[in-house]
């Protein structure tokens, strides 16, 4: 055997044979996790989290507010941060907002605990304030590997804060909201939509009209892509 070949073989040997020969489009060197590794990466994420040193939001709030939702759904919804509701329960959109995530959910025939729920900083901001541009670039790394390991199908990015920290810092929502868009996280693809944060309708009720549109392309791409929600 030559040198070529000692290092093809080499290089077959170094790669999934998923990689190699599956008829599959390419999009991952490695196999899909299964539900018992996801659990096991999203509490070592957690853990990961909760050992962040230095953090003025941490300092401030009384818990860490992780996620909520399936874990294994291939829908997951991205918001800005926890609330005061949200910090004294631990978990993601229980305030107003997410009673009415709730019910935008419902209109489109999806149940809240069929999705997975999170937010790009995972402690309240003080009075519940925009999150910096240094809060929301030290915990972007956290939320890139969060959506790596849930790996959706679908990527529902609600807000101007959650715009920022996956697409871009010089957008304005008004505009890109509502579009499909592939966004590149390490190497991978993921297929998102931008759309309003629901603490923005309670302000701006005048701008559901436009949410109700978002909704209504997101129910249709459910539908185009066979995803199962049940």
């Amino acid at each position: 055997m030559n040198k070529k070949q000692i290092l093809n073989e080499e290089f077959l040997k170094s790669i999934e044979s998923e990689y190699v020969f599956s008829n599959k489009p390419i999009n991952r060197l490695k196999p899909e996790l299964n539900e018992q590794d996801i659990k096991s990466q999203l509490e070592n994420l957690k853990k990961k989290i909760s050992e962040i040193d230095n953090c003025d939001l941490k300092k401030n709030a009384n818990n860490l507010v992780f996620s909520d939702g399936n874990s294994n759904s291939k829908i997951m919804i991205v918001g800005e941060g926890p609330g005061e509701k949200e910090d004294q329960m631990g978990k993601p959109f229980v305030g107003d907002a997410g009673s009415l995530l709730n019910k935008m959910l419902s209109a489109i025939n999806v149940k809240r605990d069929s999705v997975y729920i999170t937010n790009v900083v995972n402690y309240r901001p003080p009075n519940n304030r925009k999150p910096t541009v240094a809060e929301i670039n030290r915990y972007s790394k956290f939320l890139i590997e969060h959506i790596l390991i849930i790996d959706p199908k679908i990527l529902i990015i609600m807000g101007s804060t959650a715009m920022e920290a996956l697409v871009g810092s010089n957008l304005k929502i008004s505009k890109e909201r509502g579009k499909w868009k592939d966004i590149l996280l390490k190497n991978k693809t993921f297929l998102s939509i931008i759309t309003f944060h629901p603490a923005y309708l309670l302000r701006q009720p005048e701008q559901k009209k436009y949410s109700w549109s978002d909704l209504k392309e997101i129910k249709k791409k459910i539908d185009e892509l066979n995803i199962n929600l049940n």
